[in-house]
């Protein structure tokens, strides 16, 4: 039996080399935390073991991936078991000689792993070049199923289409996870900072509000220095939140501090929602070919 209600956590926090024993077990202590607060879900944020080292095209760089599963998902199911937990982590997968993946990994409270979703959309914009990096999913959009609800969960870039978050929760998704890493270009105007983070936190509360779902979201922060001469870096700009099915902020971190966020989520919320806005009633399901054209001329 689900329950009606669950405590969610966030971790957010910054990346200062490419140790990831130390990264692993900085998160760990976090997870501990909030395990010790009661919460029975854990969302870290994405490409956690290491720098994004997704800001210039490097071949030395996929000695970062390892397999799932590997080092990673050992350390990481124990932790889940320890604290029993379902715990939302985010690795760089080597699934084979030259082919490499951005993937997210679900413990349901024990050592096993319940589930992946491998990144379905992957940018490739200057700072951003992970399509050097990483061949995009083939899950699908399959909410991984688990002790405390289906999770729909879905990787950054993903989180900027309205398409995947609506196939999740078609497919029953209880919440959406959103692990990220997103930041500013310091050349970038205060202004057009302004604008993409609130364009950033407008389309994932969309997403609540459209599907009825609460939408837990866990970016990186902190400053990671370009490995290339001349640029400016990236900015991470935090402010990891959880919001509740009709996109009401629940909580939300600061854009430059390593914090952790827990929220009691009312579950039974999300059917009462919907019994109020029926998106999914009148959805016209019959007009819809042609969103899986790339373009109507």
């Amino acid at each position: 039996m689900r329950p009606k209600t669950l405590k969610v956590g966030v971790v957010q926090q910054s990346v200062a080399n490419n140790d990831k024993a130390t990264n692993w077990n900085k998160s760990a202590k976090q997870i501990a935390k909030l395990a010790e607060e009661g919460c029975e879900c854990i969302l870290l944020q994405e490409l956690h073991s290491t720098l994004y080292f997704c800001q210039q095209e490097d071949t030395n760089a996929f000695d970062l991936a390892e397999p799932i599963p590997g080092d990673a998902t050992a350390f990481f199911g124990e932790v889940a078991e320890k604290h029993n937990i379902v715990l939302v982590t985010s690795l760089f997968e080597k699934r084979g000689s030259g082919l490499y993946h951005n993937t997210a990994v679900v413990f349901d409270r024990s050592r096993e792993i319940a589930g992946k979703y491998r990144k379905m959309h992957i940018p490739d914009d200057p700072g951003f070049y992970e399509k050097f990096y990483f061949t995009p999913g083939d899950t699908g959009f399959t909410p991984i199923d688990t002790s405390v609800g289906k999770l729909g969960v879905l990787v950054c870039w993903d989180q900027w289409y309205p398409e995947a978050a609506r196939l999740m929760a078609m497919a029953g998704a209880d919440l959406l996870f959103y692990p990220t890493a997103i930041g500013w270009d310091l050349t970038d105007t205060e202004s057009e900072r302004d604008r993409q983070f609130n364009a950033w936190q407008t389309i994932q509360r969309s997403h609540a509000v459209a599907n009825s779902v609460p939408v837990i979201v866990a970016n990186r922060t902190g400053f990671e220095a370009s490995p290339i001469e001349g640029d400016a870096g990236i900015q991470f700009w935090g402010q990891s939140f959880i919001t509740g099915p009709q996109g009401e902020i629940l909580a939300q971190a600061t854009d430059s501090e390593e914090q952790t966020l827990s929220v009691e989520l009312d579950l039974t919320r999300t059917e009462k929602v919907k019994r109020i806005w029926p998106y999914f009633r009148d959805r016209r399901i019959d007009a819809y070919d042609d969103l899986t054209k790339r373009w109507r001329d």
